[in-house]
């Protein structure tokens, strides 16, 4: 019998076929809508498409099943393609005619059965078919439901050695890796190169599902960093900035304890270097990196400074982290916690101290950032400070105060008050308060020692003449600041002062020595109520 071919059919400028248009429409509501009236017309029609899914392959797999009568072999490789084709040709049910579209969902009832290739296969077709992923498709969520259900299932392992034989799926995209994740032997890593070929809007897809799933969260942290490394090899600067954008946002779905600082970083790093990124992402990064902060080390904040900065480092950075830290901190294991990012930030503040681009109100904020039950110690902090005022000598007094106005001076050793109340950089009623400090806390530690008798020591004259330079300076700042009640009273009372802070001072370096040098069986031997003198110097 001799086929009729009255309809010229041109798919996407790929093929144009020749078909019987009664056939096609006899399936099609398309055809048969688009046709109507002019069904029995003797001349010859042409149709043009445009955006036929799959192309001239998925138009000849429309006709042969229309010329087959309504009959085709639906396999997991042919099943999206022929259920996309079929709803753009409008092939449903009419009562009378099969109807492919139904014929493509009941198949999709057995995929359960099918082999991990297999959902590679059809996730690779959703992908390549479906031109928006956030549109509602049942046959892409019935794939992505069974790819995550195979992960989140605590039995499943590499499913490689059951694979079926028909499966030709070979994940070796353009996207895979320089690194080969399955040769890992974590039993949690096996699937993350079989996963690389997904575009970022499916990405977000299958992680927001295997979060809904309650999949392990560490490991969909490391998915998402090998998947931004793998995708940036060959991604533009547009396609990167979506990546970056998408697995941000992901990131800040996770638990935080999951999260690694040192790939916060590194993942910090590459989105400075995207110029388009969004604000809000950078935000919501800063906020992520903030939650770790005590788990980061010194190497991590030194970031160099945005273009145009002539910092040694990025100083706001460091500033954005630590108030994230701060408003993401929780009442557990809180101290513990601040106490190391206060002494990380003290190891930073040493480090940019001698930056002479570094303004006193930026160092200012810096130092003044944490509360001052942060820090058990002030000596680091002091020492930046330190190291600030002798690289920044020009600074104002009120600059000065505001920067010292950090310190706590009943957390600093008697050293750092010693060099505090002898440091002329430092503003003279910090001087003073340092000399009165370090006095008080000497005068402190005789008196816990008083069950020693006598003693006695030689003060060099050298020594001497420093003290007494040290007491004209003191005098010369109180008198200058005026400090209320006080000046007048140093000015009489310095020189015993000075020469008893002195002597207690050696006082206490004998006591340690002689301490240090008594034998620890002699120390055991001797009852509670023992008691001897330290050997008098001579």
């Amino acid at each position: 019998m001799q086929v009729c071919c009255d309809l010229e059919v041109d798919v996407n400028g790929e093929e144009v076929f020749m078909v019987d248009k009664k056939t096609l429409a006899s399936f099609s509501k398309r055809f048969g809508g688009l046709f109507g009236n002019s069904m029995d017309n003797s001349g010859n029609l042409k149709v043009v498409f445009h955006d036929f899914p799959g192309g001239a392959v998925g138009f000849e797999l429309i006709a042969r099943f229309c010329y087959n009568n309504g009959r085709t072999q639906i396999t997991p490789a042919s099943v999206v393609l022929l259920n996309c084709a079929a709803q753009f040709m409008e092939m449903e049910s009419d009562g009378h005619r099969p109807s492919l579209l139904n014929q493509t969902k009941k198949s999709l009832d057995g995929i359960s059965f099918w082999s991990w290739s297999e959902l590679l296969v059809a996730l690779k077709e959703c992908q390549d078919l479906l031109l928006s992923p956030s549109k509602p498709s049942l046959i892409l969520d019935k794939v992505l439901d069974c790819v995550v259900g195979r992960l989140v299932s605590p039995i499943v392992a590499s499913p490689y050695t059951s694979s079926s034989e028909n499966s030709s799926f070979q994940c070796s995209c353009d996207t895979r890796s320089s690194y080969s994740t399955r040769n890992n032997s974590s039993q949690v890593s096996w699937w993350f190169e079989d996963l690389l070929f997904l575009n970022i809007d499916l990405i977000d897809k299958v992680i927001k599902l295997m979060i809904c799933q309650h999949f392990d969260h560490a490991t969909i942290t490391k998915f998402l960093f090998c998947y931004q490394r793998s995708r940036f090899v060959t991604a533009t600067p547009t396609e990167k900035c979506r990546i970056m954008e998408v697995i941000i946002n992901l990131l800040s779905l996770l638990d935080r304890n999951s999260l690694s600082c040192k790939h916060l970083f590194d993942m910090f790093r590459v989105a400075s270097s995207l110029e388009n990124i969004s604000k809000h992402c950078k935000s919501v990064l800063d906020t992520l990196i903030g939650s770790q902060l005590d788990q980061a080390t010194i190497d991590f904040l030194l970031v160099p400074p945005p273009r145009k900065k002539h910092y040694m480092y990025d100083m706001n950075l460091v500033l954005r982290l630590v108030n994230a830290f701060q408003s993401e901190l929780n009442c557990c294991s809180s101290l513990v916690r601040l106490r190391k990012v206060a002494s990380l930030l003290d190891s930073y503040l040493v480090e940019v101290s001698a930056d002479s681009y570094l303004t006193p109100s930026k160092f200012a904020a810096l130092v003044l950032l944490l509360p001052d039950s942060a820090r058990e110690s002030h000596d680091r902090l002091f020492q930046a400070i330190d190291i600030y005022l002798q690289v920044h000598g020009g600074i104002c007094e009120a600059e000065k105060m505001r920067i010292c106005s950090a310190l706590n001076y009943a957390k600093l050793s008697t050293d750092a008050l010693r060099h505090l109340a002898r440091n002329s950089k430092f503003p003279s009623r910090i001087a003073i308060q340092g000399f009165i400090n370090q006095q008080s806390k000497l005068e402190n530690l005789f008196e816990g020692q008083k069950h020693i008798d006598t003693f006695s020591g030689s003060i060099s004259i050298e020594e001497s003449i420093k003290e007494n330079e040290n007491s004209d300076q003191v005098l010369v700042y109180a008198k200058r600041v005026n400090v209320p009640g006080k000046a007048e009273q140093l000015e009489v009372q310095l020189p015993g002062m000075q020469f008893r802070v002195t002597e207690l001072d050696k006082f206490s370096g004998t006591i340690h020595t002689q301490i240090g040098n008594i034998p620890r069986t002699r120390l055991s031997s001797l009852g509670n109520n023992a008691r001897f003198l330290p050997k008098l110097c001579s």
